[in-house]
């Protein structure tokens, strides 16, 4: 599961700490799947059932250490806590551990990956918009946000993700598509998604004609938005000293893009060509790198963030 680093202009855990979250995040992320799927494989995808007879095993002889505090009787929700959860655990350890419900209701292993992929993607929205100190008001787009859910679900933990990231440069905030950042290239995506199975003629004028059966109208020309992006992203890696290779796409997932006369450093990803693509890119067996950390530290740096004070830090 990529790790969403920036939205829009949210004030991000990543930015407070970018040598801990990474590694927290996919540490964290396991951890708890596996406890979520014991829990699961333990009641046999039966919650009513399971509720019963947890209550009956006695606490000692328990394989999984605290299991029956997972579980309120009459809820079909199990609550996971961190391992090294206490009595007296601290507000830091309550907002940066994966503590979140998943149901049990799933009758097999893929529904159950895919219950605990929209929880996770929950808490990853969460890190994306706040701090321990501070949080950013969320709009409700994003809760419900196709295309984030794609990038954030199918693409792999090494992975980093700008998402309509705004930046302040020249102290003018300037707000980009989207940065897809791999431990080996940086992609600066343009989407061409108004509607399905629509066709997108291209060519170098400022606009470009969107054909679907017999209408026909006028778009803006993604071009500009995808080599803005390029652009910032250039001089953000020279002046951090970044030496990785810069792509730049237009993407139709369920369209088709004729653009003939496309210069030679652009990518053309639709229904025909996205598919391949999209294996190659979440298949990229690297680990995150040092140089794909700096890269992410030059654009968080840059990055604009509102935010508020959170009131119980008020009030201490």
């Amino acid at each position: 599961m990529a790790q969403l680093l920036k939205l829009q202009d949210y004030v991000s855990r990543y930015e407070t700490d970018l040598s801990r979250y990474p590694s927290q995040f996919i540490r964290l992320k396991k951890q708890q799947w596996m406890k979520v799927k014991a829990a699961w494989e333990a009641h046999a995808g039966t919650s009513s059932i399971f509720v019963e007879e947890i209550e009956e095993i006695p606490a000692k002889s328990m394989k999984y250490g605290k299991l029956r505090q997972l579980f309120k009787r009459g809820s079909r929700d199990i609550e996971i806590p961190d391992e090294s959860q206490s009595e007296n655990i601290s507000v830091q350890d309550k907002e940066e551990n994966l503590d979140f419900s998943a149901p049990l209701e799933a009758q097999t292993e893929l529904e159950l990956k895919q219950s605990f992929l929209d929880h996770l993607l929950l808490f990853q929205l969460k890190w994306a918009s706040s701090t321990i100190t501070e949080k950013s008001f969320v709009d409700s787009r994003f809760y419900t946000d196709r295309r984030l859910k794609h990038f954030l679900q199918r693409f792999p933990d090494n992975y980093f993700l700008f998402y309509e990231p705004i930046f302040l440069l020249k102290k003018a905030p300037v707000e980009l598509e989207v940065l897809l950042l791999s431990p080996t290239e940086i992609w600066c995506l343009s989407f061409l998604e108004e509607e399905g199975q629509a066709v997108y003629i291209g060519d170098n004028q400022h606009f470009w004609s969107m054909k679907k059966k017999e209408k026909e109208r006028k778009i803006l020309n993604p071009m500009m938005s995808v080599n803005r992006m390029g652009k910032i992203v250039t001089q953000l890696f020279q002046l951090y000293e970044v030496n990785l290779p810069i792509r730049k796409a237009i993407v139709s997932r369920d369209g088709f893009i004729d653009y003939p006369d496309a210069p030679q450093d652009l990518t053309i990803l639709d229904q025909r060509t996205y598919g391949d693509w999209f294996e190659r890119a979440r298949n990229t067996p690297s680990p995150i790198k040092m140089m794909q950390m700096r890269a992410a530290t030059a654009l968080l740096d840059y990055g604009q963030s509102t935010s508020f004070n959170r009131p119980n830090w008020e009030l201490e």
